[in-house]
């Protein structure tokens, strides 16, 4: 199906029924290891214009290759959007350590590549996070990175000519969409993940961007919970995004 300017982006509407008759529900194991069922509500596009994903991100939809998405778990809510306005965003004291740390780090805007050296990158983070899963990197980029229905590119940063990072992002004129971070796990000490979110608010001040979002925030899953310490934030829950600011 091909969308294009379809609906407004008012955030806490629900998504009218010309576009929900192409939902269905799919249930798998949890993706983040949680012992319960989950359930995608998922539709497959061939494209989409930047108001009606920014409409999808806004009512707390993700996207994956094709795939714009919700998770509607039995028994669950544990998976909850997050974004940030970045002109509101005021780093806490470990945030500015972690840019102090990284000074010495480079962020370069590039299209979305398959190369030899990403993919090495990356399945050295696969097997380091998450040995006993059976996907591989070019599954990773074929399935989940690359789209037809947003403008994806990459940031990545290096020490040197060292790659130490990318972070795939969609991108449009009013919003930011975080997909994916991978990063050379002998640097964790860098806190890698706290630096690619502070250079994402840093692109999005640059170029006037109103909205970052970040994905799912997940407070059982402990490599999800640092999300939540950029404030203000906003969390999505009850068709609504709810600011938050408190330490």
């Amino acid at each position: 199906m091909s969308l294009h300017e379809h609906a407004d982006n008012q955030p806490g509407r629900e998504i009218d029924s010309d576009l929900e008759q192409y939902f269905v529900d799919i249930s798998v194991d949890c993706p983040y290891g949680l012992e319960r069922e989950a359930v995608y509500h998922q539709a497959m596009f061939t494209s989409i214009g930047d108001d009606t994903l920014g409409m999808f991100f806004a009512r707390g939809y993700r996207r994956n290759g094709n795939c714009i998405y919700s998770m509607r778990c039995p028994g669950c809510r544990a998976c909850v959007p997050i974004r940030l306005r970045p002109e509101q965003f005021r780093p806490n004291r470990n945030q500015r350590r972690v840019m102090k740390r990284n000074r010495d780090v480079t962020a370069g805007v590039a299209p979305l590549r398959m190369t030899d050296e990403n993919l090495f990158l990356l399945e050295k983070y696969l097997r380091a996070r998450f040995p006993e899963s059976t996907s591989r990197a070019e599954e990773y980029y074929s399935g989940f990175f690359i789209s037809a229905v947003s403008r994806c590119f990459e940031i990545r940063y290096r020490v040197d000519e060292k790659l130490l990072g990318v972070a795939i992002v969609d991108g449009s004129d009013k919003w930011l969409n975080a997909v994916y971070f991978y990063f050379d796990p002998d640097e964790a000490r860098r806190s890698p993940g706290t630096l690619n979110i502070l250079n994402l608010i840093r692109f999005c001040r640059r170029h006037s961007v109103e909205y970052l979002y970040l994905g799912y925030w997940i407070e059982p899953v402990r490599s999800m919970r640092y999300k939540a310490a950029f404030k203000p934030h906003e969390l999505f829950r009850g068709g609504r995004w709810d600011r938050e600011d408190r330490s």
